[in-house]
C-alpha cells in the first residue's frame, strides 16, 4: 500500500471523528460531500447560469400584451346588402389610395330591369298616345250631334283624359325607376376615400368572433398608436396614463415608450386571439372576454403600420444602470453576510459572500459591489441547496428525479447549517491530502504488521 492511500485512509478517520464530535447524520448522502466517498453515481446537479444572461432577461414578462401598430383613425367601408357583389379588389394588407376601387357589384340584373323598363315605358307611351285619338274621334262626333246628346261624348272623353292621366303618372314613375337603376349601374363600385392599409374584410357582416362589423376596415395613413388587448380578470391592472414600454418582436433591443391612451370597456371582444390568456387549475387555456386598449406613442419612428409588437407595463427595464446589478431574488440575506450559490472553477457548488450597494425597489435589484462578476455562474437559491454539488450549464442534465428535488415535506436533507458544518468539513477534507505518516509506518504496513483497519484506528 502507497503512503497516498495510508494517508487518505488516516484522513478518513479524522473526518469521521470530526463528523461525530459535531453530530454530523452519516448516510449514503455524505458521498456527495466527500469526493473519496462519491462513486461518481451522485443524481444531484444544479442548473446555473452566467450572471449577463440573467440581468439580459427581461423583467416583467408575466406583465406583457400582445399589441399591433395601427392608425389614430380608421375608415369603415360599408356595402349594399341588397345588391350582388361581383369582385372585391383589395386584400388584407393591402395598401390604397383615396379613390381607389375596393368593390365592384353585379350589374346583370340591374340591365335588364332597365331594359324592362324601357319597354314599358314605350307601352304606355302608345296607351297615351291611343286615348289621344280617342278623345280626337270623339270630338269630332259630339260636333256633329244634337245638344241634348253631346253629355254622353263629354262624360267619355273625362274618363279616357282621367286614364291618360293615370297613364302619366305611371309614365314619370316608371321614368324615376330607370333612372335610380342607371344610378345603381353607374355607381356599380365602392371606392375608398381615405388613404391607408386595409386591416379587415368581413364578407359576412360579422368578425371572427361573431360580432357584427363593417364589410371592410381600412387604417389611415396618420399618426401611429398601438391597439393592445387585456382580458376581463385582469382589466384591473392596466390604467390610462400608464407608461409603457413597446418591444419588437422580431429584435427584442428595439424598444419604445409610450402611455395608455385609452381602456374601451365598453367594446368586449370574445376569443383568445391577440391578446392574454388564462389558464385553469387543470392546466386548459380558458377563453376570456377582452378589452382593446390604445398606446400614444412618444416616437413611431421605425414602426410599420400592421407591425405586431409586445406591450408591457414600465417597470425601469430600460433604464441603463452602471456596475453590476442582480435581482434580489437570487441573493440570500444571510444576517449581514448576504451571498448567492455560484459555481466555483471544479464546477461545484458553493456559497459565494458578496457585498451589496445600493438597491433599486421598482425592480428589486441590488448593485453588486464585489464578490462576483459577469462571467460567473449562479443558481437559483432553491431550498436544499448544499455545497458541492454539481453545477451544469445545460438545463436538460439535471435529473429532476435526484433527492435534492425530491426531499420529504417535514426533512430538509441538506439543510447544511443545521446538520453540519460544511466550512468544517471541507477544512478537514483539504487536509487529507497533504497527510503524511512516519517511514516507520508505512512499512510496518508493507510487512504485513497492521491491516487498514488498525491503522486507521
Amino acid at each position: 500500500m502507497g503512503k497516498k492511500s495510508v494517508g487518505i485512509l488516516i484522513g478518513v478517520a479524522a473526518v469521521a471523528a470530526v463528523l461525530g464530535g459535531t453530530g454530523y447524520y452519516f448516510r449514503d448522502d455524505i458521498r456527495q460531500m466527500i469526493p473519496i466517498f462519491d462513486d461518481g453515481s451522485s443524481e444531484d446537479k444544479v442548473y446555473v447560469e452566467k450572471v449577463s444572461r440573467i440581468m439580459n432577461q427581461y423583467a416583467g414578462v408575466s406583465n406583457r400584451y400582445n399589441g399591433v401598430v395601427e392608425t389614430q383613425d380608421s375608415y369603415e367601408v360599408n356595402v349594399d346588402s341588397s345588391r350582388t357583389i361581383s369582385e372585391i379588389k383589395v386584400e388584407v394588407g393591402d395598401e390604397v389610395e383615396e379613390g381607389q376601387t375596393l368593390v365592384t357589384y353585379d350589374t346583370s340584373d340591374l340591365t335588364m330591369k332597365i331594359e324592362q323598363a324601357k319597354l314599358e315605358l314605350e307601352g304606355i307611351q302608345n296607351e297615351i298616345d291611343n286615348y289621344n285619338k280617342q278623345i280626337d274621334t270623339l270630338t269630332k262626333e259630339m260636333e256633329k250631334v244634337d245638344e241634348s246628346e253631346r253629355y254622353d261624348y263629354t262624360t267619355q272623353i273625362q274618363n279616357i283624359q282621367n286614364s291618360i292621366a293615370q297613364k302619366q303618372f305611371d309614365m314619370e314613375s316608371k321614368k324615376l325607376e330607370i333612372s335610380k337603376e342607371q344610378k345603381q349601374v353607374s355607381s356599380s363600385s365602392v371606392v375608398s376615400k381615405v388613404a391607408g392599409v386595409v386591416k379587415e374584410i368581413n364578407e359576412k357582416g360579422v368578425d371572427s368572433n361573431g360580432n357584427s362589423a363593417p364589410f371592410m376596415t381600412i387604417l389611415q395613413t396618420g399618426e401611429y398608436r398601438i391597439k393592445g388587448s387585456i382580458d376581463e380578470q385582469n382589466v384591473w391592472m392596466l390604467s390610462e396614463g400608464q407608461e409603457v414600454v413597446i418591444r419588437s418582436r422580431v429584435d427584442g433591443t428595439k424598444t419604445w415608450s409610450g402611455t395608455i391612451g385609452k381602456i374601451d370597456t365598453e367594446s368586449p371582444q370574445q376569443g383568445n386571439d391577440n391578446g392574454y390568456y388564462s389558464t385553469s387549475s387543470a392546466g386548459d387555456t380558458q377563453s376570456a372576454s377582452k378589452y382593446p386598449f390604445y398606446v400614444d406613442l412618444d416616437s413611431v419612428d421605425g414602426l410599420i403600420l400592421g407591425q405586431h409588437v409586445y406591450i408591457e407595463l414600465d417597470q425601469g427595464q430600460e433604464e441603463v444602470k452602471e456596475g453590476l446589478w442582480l435581482y434580489g431574488s437570487y441573493i440570500v440575506q444571510d444576517e449581514d453576510t448576504p451571498y448567492v450559490w455560484a459555481a466555483n472553477e471544479k464546477n461545484r457548488l458553493e456559497k459565494r459572500y458578496i457585498e451589496l450597494g445600493e438597491y433599486d425597489a421598482d425592480m428589486d435589484e441590488y448593485e453588486i459591489v464585489s464578490g462576483l462578476a459577469e462571467d460567473d455562474y449562479i443558481a437559483w437559491p432553491m431550498a436544499g441547496l448544499y455545497e458541492g454539488v454539481t453545477t451544469v450549464t445545460d438545463e436538460a442534465e439535471v435529473d429532476y428525479s435526484s433527492p435534492l428535488y425530491n426531499q420529504p415535506a417535514d426533512e430538509n436533507l441538506y439543510d447544511t447549517e443545521g446538520v453540519y458544518d460544511t466550512e468544517l468539513l471541507y477544512d478537514v477534507l483539504d487536509s487529507v491530502y497533504d497527510t503524511e505518516l512516519p517511514d516507520e509506518m508505512y512499512d510496518s504496513m508493507d510487512a504485513g504488521e497492521g491491516t487498514e483497519a488498525e491503522v486507521a484506528e
